[in-house]
């Protein structure tokens, strides 16, 4: 089938590479020619497991082609996929403002009829938008083409999306045009083929789930948080709290993780916007509202520790943080704990020493006028004279430390671990302060 993807973000190239893995014609269209320079020398500009090399495949193979000509994108796939950005406006609401561009684009320079695809995170009611968009661009032309809006909301873990999408525990469309359902049972036919895992219902129920499946995964983890605060008022430990309801079924144990808090391009703008959308239409979200408000707060958490611990005024202290990205597998920095770590602790009067396996790329471009905080080559040279260890980040590589070198390394062995990586009593029998959350 021919594809275009609008848009080569992450949730746009991992599915226009996996599409293609499969033997389809995919072009993916960006107006960022930058971007799309990098890709067709077979550089991607994101970090996730495993995409570079398909993409190089297929685009060696010829079925993953690359372009900034948006007539060439709209003519090319009878399925048009928006991938684009829907970030937070000013008041929490998503920005459509490229997803409705993307329609009046592909309204411009269609000529035969369309599927048109919203793969983007978008609110209830983005599908009716979009629709209108291309109806009015085509009313301009003058020009009598049949085309269908689609929902297909993507699930895509950062760090293991392409397993998602090659192995996806559902698929859904929201759709009520026959002729489409049709062309898009086809289309992910070869990734269910163990079962049908294809889901169908109206565009604005697969709107909604979307947002719904963010929503409840952030309410488990801001729940797991404010637990794991009282565990700590009470003594006790939040790991076995999390061990003993998660082996009940009707809880099970994904995303029961206490920590510092959840970030990335996902939960906190589609829990915010969530929030926006129910304000629109005169409602107001107990849960959903207090999950945010959670978060924020969890997000300091960690710091707080250190400031009990070292007092207010951090000024001529020095402390290592390992782990940048929001979560590990990915270079990826938006909203994640980190941020607030660093802003708080330089707001003290600290220095910072960090480092990240994948992120510091990232983290340069972000710090790049910021005298407080360094980088370090590797995870111990970070550690070197601190007065405290922070660990923001649960990278596998963090996992085994030697503790002896470590203890050496540090001006004072206290850690502050915002991801419980380590046994209390181990840390603390090799001589450590240990901080974990909620234990």
């Amino acid at each position: 089938m021919k594809v275009t993807l609008i848009g080569t973000g992450y949730v746009g190239l991992v599915t226009g590479a996996c599409l293609a893995d499969v033997g389809n014609d995919v072009l993916c269209f960006d107006v960022d020619a930058r971007k799309i320079a990098m890709l067709e020398g077979g550089e991607i500009p994101i970090y996730e497991p495993g995409l570079r090399e398909i993409v190089r495949a297929n685009a060696a193979a010829g079925r993953l082609t690359f372009t900034t000509d948006a007539k060439q994108a709209t003519r090319h796939g009878r399925i048009q996929m928006i991938a684009v950005g829907t970030p937070p406006g000013e008041d929490g609401s998503a920005d459509l403002s490229h997803v409705l561009a993307a329609a009046r684009n592909i309204a411009e320079h269609m000529d035969a009829p369309k599927i048109v695809v919203d793969k983007s995170t978008v609110p209830v009611g983005t599908a009716d938008k979009v629709r209108a968009a291309i109806a009015e661009g085509l009313k301009k032309r003058g020009a009598d083409i049949a085309f269908s809006v689609v929902s297909n909301p993507e699930f895509l873990k950062e760090g293991a999306a392409v397993e998602d999408f090659m192995r996806p525990d559902r698929i859904v469309v929201g759709a009520d045009d026959p002729v489409a359902v049709t062309a898009l049972r086809e289309l992910y036919g070869p990734f269910q083929r163990s079962h049908d895992r294809l889901q169908v219902m109206d565009v604005r129920s697969a709107e909604l789930t979307k947002y719904a499946a963010n929503a409840m995964l952030a309410t488990r983890i801001s729940f797991m948080n404010e637990l794991a605060l009282l565990a700590e008022r009470l003594g006790a430990d939040i790991e076995h709290v999390r061990i003993g309801i998660g082996s009940d079924p009707r809880i099970g144990y994904h995303f029961l993780y206490p920590g510092t808090g959840y970030g990335g391009s996902c939960f906190p703008k589609d829990v915010t916007a969530l929030l926006r959308t129910a304000q629109e239409h005169g409602l107001d979200l107990k849960v959903v509202g207090a999950v945010e408000e959670a978060n924020e707060r969890q997000k300091g958490v960690l710091v707080d520790k250190v400031l009990k611990k070292f007092g207010s005024d951090l000024a001529g202290r020095k402390f290592a943080l390992w782990g940048l990205a929001f979560k590990p597998n990915t270079d990826d920095m938006r909203e994640a704990p980190s941020l607030v770590i660093i802003e708080r602790l330089l707001k003290a009067g600290a220095t910072v020493t960090a480092f990240d396996p994948v992120a510091m790329e990232e983290a340069e471009k972000t710090y790049k006028s910021e005298s407080g905080i360094t980088f370090a080559g590797t995870a111990m040279q970070a550690t070197q004279g601190a007065d405290a260890l922070l660990i923001a980040t649960e990278w596998k590589a963090f996992r085994s430390p030697d503790f002896d070198a470590l203890k050496a390394s540090l001006k004072s062995p206290v850690i502050f671990d915002g991801r419980n990586l380590y046994e209390p009593a181990v840390v603390r029998s090799k001589g450590f302060e240990y901080y974990p959350i909620g234990r």
